[in-house]
């Protein structure tokens, strides 16, 4: 049955199951992330060009639940910024996945992500991010990297960072820039046949999944205990992403 409808089998169904309700959990308290534990988790079953309209259905169903508070808390002028870049970079990072081959987009995408969650980690961010230039800057680099495997939400973390803002703030500008790339990046999808039959029926599918998670994870968000979400989440995928790696190196 799942190798019909899903072209997965069962053991990779459970597999992705837990993964997605732990992603829905940790972008539920943390504000992002969600495709990144998806990516570090699952890219050594899926290649990220099949993943990245996956990770799409899903951050478009926890957005939506997100929205308000989002809209809410965020500096919108920021996002905006982050915004435009983004619409910039993502068909270069699309461009980049689409053609290179599939172990190769892989390695790249678990290097990526494990090079973004250190930064983030150490509060590794260059003074230079909090310019006008750094902003759109981030915005491009974030669209690149959305495209590549839609992570771009790590990038931006990244540049929140350096404008040292409030934990709220940063959440809730987070929520919305991936709420205002949805509309363009699902653009760009479709435009580059990335989004295919079969990955909406897969996020459709995993839809309630995330939900659970992202609803259990926003009830157990507590703005007091922001910085230690944000520390789990970043150990988290940097753990993910380097048994991603070994595996491949071993496989």
């Amino acid at each position: 049955m799942f190798e019909t409808l899903l072209g997965l089998s069962a053991l990779d169904v459970g597999l992705f199951t837990g993964v997605i309700f732990l992603a829905g959990l940790v972008r539920g308290f943390a504000g992002f992330a969600l495709s990144a534990v998806v990516m570090a988790a699952l890219v050594v079953i899926l290649p990220p060009v099949e993943l990245i309209p996956v990770c799409y259905v899903l951050e478009a169903a926890a957005t939506i639940t997100m929205f308000r508070g989002g809209i809410k808390d965020a500096d919108m002028g920021v996002v905006v910024g982050l915004s435009i870049g983004s619409l910039i970079g993502v068909p270069v990072g699309l461009a980049l996945t689409t053609t290179i081959a599939p172990e190769y987009s892989k390695a790249i995408a678990l290097v990526v992500l494990l090079f973004l969650a250190t930064m983030q980690l150490f509060r590794a961010s260059p003074p230079f991010l909090n310019t006008r230039a750094g902003l759109y800057l981030s915005g491009f680099t974030a669209g690149i990297v959305t495209g590549l495997a839609s992570i771009g939400g790590m990038v931006v973390a990244i540049y929140v960072l350096a404008r040292n803002a409030e934990p709220v703030k940063m959440r809730g500008s987070l929520v919305m820039f991936l709420a205002f790339s949805m509309l363009t990046s699902g653009l760009y999808y479709l435009g580059f046949g990335v989004m295919t039959k079969l990955a909406l029926t897969r996020g459709l599918f995993f839809m309630p999944v995330v939900l659970s998670g992202v609803f259990i994870g926003k009830a157990l968000f507590r703005p007091s205990l922001a910085g230690y979400y944000k520390r789990f989440c970043l150990l988290l995928l940097i753990g993910l992403a380097l048994i991603g790696i070994v595996r491949m190196v071993y496989s």
